[in-house]
């Protein structure tokens, strides 16, 4: 299996490269910078220098030819402004998924953060608002898209901590903390479980094993 993973030097990203690459999957990460390569080199993925701010469809369907999945895990990240917000949150969520569909790869698995829906409460940080206003068009515009098998990942808090490889994964979870070793282990079960199309799913860490819990949101067969 070849997955293309947009975001590719980001700490939840790095992860699940590790963990694709230690079971012999192929794995490709998108960079912005040349100097970010030796970190995927040592997570066993392959450096794609692919800046998605400023790359077109074409430039990024190119890469993902050939991949059986890909995964938005790109962020604006910390230090940020709101404008960057909608570049990299947004926009760029937007350029990988049509570049996705161009070339035929249908499983895409999405990013995103808890509470991305709904208009965020008076008070709200303006950055931070601006993050999750744009968290929420793009999973918008993803679940529009019927040439895609979508899956949304909405992670709660996250942190740094060992994994526990227990979570509490649903369609609406109470807020909390997870992981980003959990994220990226429930992130590769996603793509193990082409049932969970269609899905958005809340993440925190809590008392289920991850293979259990994804088991536990696939759709039930009517009657």
């Amino acid at each position: 299996m070849r997955t293309v993973i947009a975001g590719g030097h980001g700490k939840i990203a790095r992860r699940l490269e590790r963990l694709l690459a230690g079971r012999g999957d192929q794995v490709a990460g998108l960079i912005r910078r040349p100097d970010q390569a030796g970190a995927l080199l040592a997570a066993g993925a392959e450096p794609v220098v692919c800046d998605l701010e400023s790359a077109g469809v074409d430039d990024v369907a190119r890469h993902l030819e050939g991949a059986d999945a890909a995964v938005f895990a790109a962020g604006a990240g910390p230090g940020s402004g709101a404008a960057r917000q909608d570049t990299v949150d947004r926009a760029a969520a937007v350029l990988f998924a049509d570049a996705a569909e161009r070339v035929g790869v249908r499983r895409l698995v999405v990013v995103s953060s808890m509470n991305a829906d709904g208009e965020p409460p008076p008070g709200t940080d303006p950055v931070f608002a601006a993050y999750l206003r744009a968290k929420s068009a793009a999973d918008a515009e993803i679940r529009a898209r019927s040439g895609l098998y979508w899956t949304i990942l909405r992670p709660g808090r996250l942190t740094d901590g060992h994994g526990t490889g227990r979570v509490h994964l649903a369609e609406k979870a109470p807020r909390g903390d997870v992981t980003r070793d959990d994220v990226a282990a429930v992130l590769m079960a996603l793509l193990d479980t082409p049932g969970t199309a269609g899905l958005t799913l809340d993440l925190t860490n809590g008392g289920t094993p991850i293979p259990q819990a994804v088991a536990a949101v696939l759709p039930r067969p009517p009657g």
